[in-house]
């Protein structure tokens, strides 16, 4: 179960919440196009300042200038059109975004970015721009099924790019079915809650653990995993854009720190287990995402272990269970694991959310090639402790770092209203 960050664009408009956001609007060649029209107009009343780019062919449906006077500034065209200021247009819009949306995008625009074609002004400047790009598709209901279609769409996720779903209903082309342009009101709305969860954090304190831990054999050898610490570091730095304040607890890892986050640096289970406790109790959030060994060497030699004939014997004991000790120690926190299995994903998942204590927790097979330990993507479940779950496709462990991020939001507002969402069994 979702629950919206809210429904009050009327309200959004009236005082200004968009007020300096800058929105590219990507608009194709499409019968919709003429509904773009009227989200230039809204996003630009809600305070926005709005620069639209349109396709040749777009420019059969709806004019230049339609939308110049609507957006009040000049609208982009043609990749080879005289330069007005010093500058690279497709470079400097992209650059420029704070978020780019297409309205409508064709299924041509929608192949042609998922393939990485650019080959106009419009696809050019969303293969560079670094900002979200949303996409709302438009076209006739056998179009939009197509398999290709649908691929391109899935691809196009897995990057992390934003699908505002189609509406079902009567059809320009006469005939009834999915690839109806939902209404200029509802796209304008996800734009407005995508900008609300960037301060929708703003006063929590969030703690993050990362990567994987290493257990020294001796001076130059240890036991660990294949923990990268991407999926931990994607949370981080989505919390910290969502205002937050994060500590991320980190194992070793070939990362970069990501802006605005207090990063500390463990190596073993039981540093982290320390740095975890040390931060535990001013904390609203914990996220447990490091893949922390569940076993040390008994001792670790000063010197280097010498190879020799007939076997190596080394004897293990048991690492503290960090998650454990935190949920019997919680209070006021939400608490929040994952589970990396190879085998009975949901019964390992559920026994740990059970025993751990946990408000929900993130389980994903990390035997799949395409997903998991050392890939940009994830595969996950979601178990709550309610009893719900929630299945998350193939997509980039940024994006599933917001819907995470998007499902510790819902609890916070929920327990701030007095509301147990996820009461205990």
């Amino acid at each position: 179960m979702a629950i919206a960050l809210t429904r009050q664009f009327s309200n959004a408009m009236e005082n200004q919440l968009l007020h300096g956001k800058k929105i590219v609007v990507g608009v194709t060649g499409g019968i919709a196009a003429y509904k773009a029209v009227e989200v230039v107009s809204r996003l630009r009343k809600a305070g926005a300042e709005i620069h639209v780019m349109m396709t040749r062919e777009a420019t059969e449906f709806v004019t230049e200038l339609t939308f110049r006077e609507i957006s009040g500034q000049s609208v982009s065209c043609d990749m080879w059109a005289k330069v007005q200021q010093y500058n690279v247009e497709h470079i400097a819009l992209a650059n420029l975004a704070d978020l780019m949306l297409i309205v409508p995008a064709t299924a041509n625009v929608l192949a042609k970015t998922a393939a990485g074609i650019a080959d106009d002004l419009l696809t050019t400047t969303i293969l560079a721009t670094q900002a979200p790009v949303f996409f709302a598709p438009a076209m006739n209901t056998g179009m939009y099924n197509n398999p290709a279609t649908q691929h391109n769409i899935a691809i196009l996720m897995e990057r992390g790019a934003h699908i505002i779903e189609p509406d079902t209903g009567h059809l320009a082309c006469g005939t009834e079915g999915k690839g109806r342009l939902p209404e200029p009101a509802t796209i304008v709305q996800e734009v407005f809650d995508y900008f609300c969860k960037e301060k929708s954090l703003q006063g929590r304190r969030i703690l993050v653990t990362a990567g994987g831990t290493e257990e020294a054999l001796d001076p130059v050898r240890f036991l660990g995993n294949r923990s990268t610490g991407r999926m931990g570091y994607a949370i981080a730095e989505e919390a910290s854009k969502r205002g937050a304040e994060v500590i991320l607890v980190t194992g070793p890892t070939n990362l970069s720190v990501p802006a605005g986050v207090r990063v500390v640096k463990v190596r073993s289970a039981i540093e982290m287990e320390q740095a975890v406790l040390r931060e535990y109790d001013k904390t609203d959030v914990v996220i447990k995402s490091a893949a922390v060994a569940d076993y040390r060497p008994k001792e670790t030699a000063a010197q280097k272990i010498k190879k020799s004939e007939g076997e190596l014997t080394i004897t293990l004991v048991r690492n503290p269970d960090i998650l454990y000790e935190l949920g019997q120690r919680k209070k006021h926190q939400v608490l929040v694991g994952f589970a990396a299995e190879t085998n009975d994903l949901a019964t390992y998942a559920k026994r740990k959310l059970a025993k751990k204590n946990l408000d929900f927790i993130v389980a994903n097979d990390v035997s799949a090639s395409d997903a998991g330990f050392g890939t940009d993507n994830n595969r996950v479940q979601i178990f709550y402790r309610d009893g719900r779950e929630e299945s998350q496709p193939l997509m980039s462990k940024a994006k599933l770092a917001g819907i995470i991020l998007d499902r510790i939001y819902e609890h916070l507002n929920e327990m701030s209203q007095g509301i147990e969402l996820f009461p205990k069994r």
